[in-house]
């Protein structure tokens, strides 16, 4: 395949702008399309606010910075697209609606364009089947948030190509991404194994077994997970994790995939997580983060008027919404740190839960 210099993100939501930021900084020309205008404008406003961040950083020039806006284009019309050499989607998790899509941009899209979807758990066999270039179909999985998470996973459909797999591998490593490649079974391989987990911290709390925030801190602390399960599910989205555990429980024909009630229930009222305000948590009414005792370092990000759980580590560049975070020290009495402030001129903030100073990271 000839060398990969326009690329076009269909759906500008969290993961179709990150993947579109992935673009403009490594050098390719990048189209972003959606029929909501106001959801291209937060979407460009996120990628510029975030490349100006790298150029803060130092992470970036200035002029790489200025550059990279430059060829990101917003439309909303897929026509625009003909040109592009790989189309990447990043839209609902439906599989109808997802077809309905392939089949539109097999009908636009150039010739040698590969056309890959950012599905999480939806057959490529089956999305390629909509279109007349099944061998030029791919999964590319990317983890949220695109700019941040190092995994990809690579989904061939039964036709897949080796040369669109070695274009698709070759694009994803020049993004810095580190590659999984997985056959097409319902949830590839992460959501194979991370989802039903999340579905059964579900079961676990809607059984009266434990309390929301005892699974979460037995997860935690018990297996090192930098968020608990439900967070997690919170954090993803809970119509997201139903979409997903309903693809399994259909796609693997086993009834231990069943989505728990709890989950159903949650999402039929509206309590999607963290991007409605509510979900297993209340994010509306959070004053504090819930913190877990006795882990030594723990970095909570202030957003949204409430905490989010972001990483137990000790070095981290950048949060799931681009807050910059520099690096953070082992407090030596083991409190748990929290992020109380971000992008001051003197740095970033980090408070123990007393609310005593505990360093300014510069």
């Amino acid at each position: 395949m000839a060398e990969i210099k326009t690329l076009a993100v269909v759906g500008s939501g969290q993961m179709g702008s990150g993947i579109a930021q992935l673009g403009v900084m490594y050098g390719l020309d990048v189209w972003l399309v959606d029929t909501d205008s106001d959801a291209l404008l937060r979407a460009t406003n996120s990628i510029s606010s975030s490349i100006q961040r790298f150029v803060s950083k130092s992470l970036l020039s200035q002029a790489a910075g200025s550059d990279a806006l430059r060829r990101l284009k917003c439309t909303s019309n897929l026509e625009d697209l003909h040109s592009a050499d790989v189309i990447i989607e990043a839209i609902v998790e439906s599989e109808n609606v997802k077809k309905k899509l392939f089949s539109e941009l097999d009908k636009i899209a150039k010739a040698s364009a590969i056309l890959a979807s950012n599905t999480s758990s939806i057959s490529i066999t089956r999305l390629a089947s909509v279109t007349s270039r099944p061998r030029q179909v791919i999964g590319m999985h990317f983890m949220n948030p695109p700019p941040i998470m190092k995994l990809v996973e690579i989904v061939r459909g039964a036709d897949t190509s080796d040369e669109t797999f070695s274009a698709t591998k070759a694009l994803a490593e020049r993004f810095g991404k580190i590659v999984i490649c997985s056959r097409d079974y319902s949830g590839f391989i992460v959501n194979r194994i991370l989802m039903p987990m999340i579905n059964e911290a579900f079961f676990t709390l809607y059984t009266g077994v434990a309390t929301k925030e005892d699974i979460d801190t037995g997860m935690k602390l018990g297996t090192n997970h930098p968020m608990g399960p439900l967070e997690l599910a919170d954090f993803i989205g809970l119509d997201i994790c139903l979409s997903i555990m309903r693809v399994l429980h259909v796609g693997l024909g086993d009834n231990k995939y069943a989505p728990c009630p709890l989950l159903v229930q949650y999402v039929d009222a509206g309590r999607l997580g963290r991007k409605r305000g509510i979900g297993v948590y209340d994010y509306q009414k959070v004053s504090e983060p819930n913190i877990s005792p006795g882990v030594d370092l723990v970095l909570w990000l202030a957003a949204e008027g409430g905490y989010s759980p972001l990483i137990r580590s000790r070095e981290v560049e950048e949060d799931p919404i681009g807050h910059r975070i520099q690096v953070a020290r082992k407090h030596k009495h083991h409190h748990q740190l929290v992020l109380l402030q971000t992008g001051s001129e003197s740095g970033d903030v980090l408070l123990p839960r007393s609310g005593t100073l505990v360093e300014n990271c510069s």
